[in-house]
């Protein structure tokens, strides 16, 4: 008598066989819901790993099985806190690299201080001392998506892999979005318009950018590019040298370029977390005679009010992936949507 194995038993086997182990980083029980259906698509079973806090808040990791010779994956999904989640993946990456693991690759859907990666004054480039940080701590390889800035991937010393989002959420627009063909894919303010015209020729779209007053673009005033003085203080310097004095800038009064009038608004960006821009964009287009707005955005952080304002707001629909947790505030606010990106991370994986 034969016995034949199932086919998902003999991928399981052999997956596993082949040296993989898959590790969740977070303590954070809410935050597993993304590692738990990676690794329910690739058939493996979730390393075992101890994740917690001390009672004096330091984070200590105990793998709980043999990672020797083998490839470890560290899923590690940013939570509130996002100090502890970074602590928490440098230990477990750490622990990976002093238990003689083959190579540790690092899944991190929205890579934190992201928006940190210029010089603003006298402060720091933050997302570059991070990546340092991952890099030193023992991580050879990081899969990522939609950075806020492609240039992040310079930052580091290993390979990295940028995926992207908009596959799905053009998916989402075709298939939920009725009249999608009556719709104009919107920035909401200059910096995003590239993101905005390879969704609209994606999608055989009409674009329109917001520009004015209202847009809390970054200014060249929180950068080191103000650094001519706005006094001329040059005797200290030579006498007969006379540095121009800066102009200060001046935004123009709230403008749309684009027509927008009876049609879907679709605003695209990358991030949505402090949503005051998002709803005075949508304002504007209300406005401008836009009868329906939605939202697209890869990273969901919706912070604090977030929630509550995109309730009361002229916004019909906020549309996210799950790179980030964000179960609390869609019981808040029925008008945000998730968009489940689990398969490209663990084909990216496979």
């Amino acid at each position: 008598m034969f016995c034949v194995t199932p086919p998902e038993l003999e991928t399981k086997m052999n997956i596993t066989k082949g040296g993989l182990v898959l590790f969740s980083a977070n303590s954070n029980s809410s935050c597993m819901e993304l590692s738990k259906k990676i690794a329910e698509r690739l058939g493996v079973e979730m390393g075992k790993v101890q994740v917690y806090q001390e009672p004096n808040r330091e984070t200590r990791v105990q793998i709980q099985e043999s990672v020797r010779g083998k490839d470890v994956f560290i899923i590690q999904t940013v939570s509130k806190d996002v100090n502890t989640t970074i602590m928490e993946l440098l230990i477990m990456v750490y622990a990976c690299k002093t238990s003689c693991a083959k190579s540790i690759i690092g899944v991190i859907p929205y890579f934190p201080y992201s928006k940190q990666c210029k010089m603003r004054k006298r402060g720091s480039i933050v997302s570059k001392l991070l990546a340092s940080m991952m890099c030193k701590a023992g991580l050879t390889h990081l899969i990522t998506m939609d950075l806020h800035q492609k240039e992040i991937q310079g930052f580091f010393n290993i390979p990295v892999d940028n995926l992207r989002a908009s596959p799905f959420l053009l998916q989402y627009i075709q298939e939920e979005i009725p009249d999608y063909r009556n719709a104009v894919i919107v920035a909401k303010s200059p910096a995003s318009a590239k993101r905005a015209q390879s969704f609209a020729e994606r999608l055989r779209l009409g674009i329109a950018v917001i520009h004015g007053e209202a847009q809390d673009a970054e200014s060249d005033l929180v950068d080191g590019r103000h650094s001519p003085p706005m006094v001329r203080s040059v005797a200290a310097i030579h006498p007969s040298l006379e540095i121009p004095m800066l102009i200060p800038k001046e935004k123009p009064p709230i403008t749309v370029v684009g027509d927008v009038g009876g049609r879907i608004a679709i605003i695209v960006d990358d991030i949505i977390d402090d949503v005051d821009s998002f709803l005075a964009a949508a304002e504007t287009l209300k406005e401008r005679g836009a009868y329906k707005i939605f939202v697209m955005a890869t990273h969901g952080l919706l912070s604090s009010d977030a929630p509550r304002l995109i309730e009361e707001s002229a916004i019909d629909e906020v549309v996210v992936t799950n790179t980030i947790p964000h179960e609390v505030q869609k019981l808040q606010c029925p008008k945000i949507k998730t968009v489940d990106i689990s398969m490209i991370l663990s084909e990216a994986i496979r």
